[in-house]
């Protein structure tokens, strides 16, 4: 699973995604930063099981910070979007066409409404965030739409005559955006098109069908970053009132935690409420000042900086992810050189034991056997659903070194 942190140029982007992987991409004040994507890894955050099963443990695959496990996972930062990309305006199709490898999006928008359409600096509170948001999602619909409309006659011509289903069709099509044909069947039913008879879609069915395809296969929550200043708090509102998924950010306030953090300056763990300066005679009177202004002004009024939490909401929230320990020793919870709930794994809820094993290795689902839960003791069949947290060892036929 990876996420594309996306938006129009200039409203924190690079930032947000320097904050989330302690990477040094470019930033500046200007439109189009970046020119090509960038990858990277961040980390979802989540409660340890450790806590529960009061042990302490020996992380191999993540790392474990004051009972929090933090789990790798990726992310891309791509090209800043303006009006007209799917014709090729801006980087256009450039940014487009790097982002069908994302299975979710973070998009990250101006909260302070400091920013034009274009990516130029504007008066604080003069744009409306909102707008930009329909302006992204729309240059990404009629994108898709523009790649069907290219064969869609020989697609529908095709599928009606008996040489394939259209969702057949369709799917082979669009499976290197990450479209599954489950998407393409949700998509044309809440869009109202039938997928036998699709000679009768027009050019804006295609578009509503387009839409609707976005939204199943690449749902996304707003990153409202900027969160700090004055105007920002009315346009937070403003966009959850909308119904979006919303969570309030400061990707610049979490790059300086972060980095003061990495220089052990400062106790954080991403995505706390608050900090512990350690190192106070190693931080200058502006520093100081810097680090309790965001103490002040971003987390005291919104309870953290909210980068960590757009990435949880990504993977947990949107891809549906739960967090399972798989160890080799149950009674234990260990692996066989006894590190203690040594791997983390994100998988998909309504994941099964076997799901389980081919994550880890391929000849370990071939060969599976039962899963045993090992908080609980009790054995699993194949088909059994895993729950976030839990802990269990699968036992395969398979000899492993």
């Amino acid at each position: 699973m990876m996420v594309g942190i996306i938006g129009k140029p200039n409203v924190g982007k690079s930032t947000f995604f320097n904050a989330a992987t302690l990477l040094n991409v470019p930033m500046a004040n200007y439109p189009f930063t970046t020119v090509e994507p960038n990858f990277g890894v961040a980390y979802l955050t989540t409660e340890c099981a450790c806590k529960s099963l009061g042990v302490e443990d020996n992380p191999v695959n993540s790392r474990c910070v004051d009972h929090t496990r933090l789990i790798p996972v990726k992310v891309v930062d791509v090209a800043g979007l303006v009006k007209g990309a799917a014709e090729g305006r801006g980087l256009g199709n450039k940014f487009l066409d790097n982002i069908r490898q994302a299975d979710a999006l973070i998009q990250v928008v101006d909260a302070a409404g400091a920013t034009d359409e274009e990516g130029i600096a504007a008066a604080e509170g003069s744009q409306n965030p909102l707008s930009d948001i329909e302006f992204v999602e729309r240059e990404f619909d009629i994108w898709l739409q523009q790649l069907l409309l290219k064969d869609w006659q020989k697609i529908a011509r095709t599928a009606e005559s008996g040489g394939g289903k259209t969702i057949d069709i369709l799917g082979e099509r669009l499976s290197g955006l990450g479209i599954a044909e489950r998407h393409i069947h949700a998509a044309a039913e809440k869009a109202g098109l039938k997928l036998d008879v699709p000679t009768g879609w027009s050019n804006d069915d295609l578009l509503r069908f387009s839409t609707v395809l976005r939204e199943e296969s690449k749902p996304s929550v707003i990153a409202a970053n900027k969160a700090d200043r004055p105007s920002a708090k009315e346009n937070v509102e403003r966009i959850k009132a909308a119904g979006r998924l919303t969570i309030p950010c400061a990707a610049e306030a979490e790059l300086l935690l972060r980095r003061a953090a990495e220089k052990k300056l400062i106790r954080y763990t991403p995505g706390a409420s608050d900090f512990e300066v350690l190192d106070k005679e190693h931080l200058n009177p502006v520093q100081l000042k810097a680090l309790e202004m965001v103490r002040e002004k971003v987390l005291k009024i919104w309870g953290s900086t909210g980068v960590q939490q757009a990435i949880n909401s990504a993977y947990l929230d949107l891809l549906q992810g739960i967090v399972v320990y798989p160890v080799e020793d149950e009674s234990k919870f260990s692996d066989k050189k006894g590190n203690v709930l040594p791997d983390a794994y994100i998988l998909k809820k309504g994941s099964t034991a076997k799901d389980l094993a081919y994550t880890i290795h391929s000849d370990l689902g071939e060969t599976f056997l039962y899963g045993v839960d090992a908080k609980r003791g009790m054995r699993l069949g194949a088909d059994h659903p895993l729950k976030n947290g839990d802990v269990v060892k699968i036992v395969s036929s398979a000899k492993r070194g």
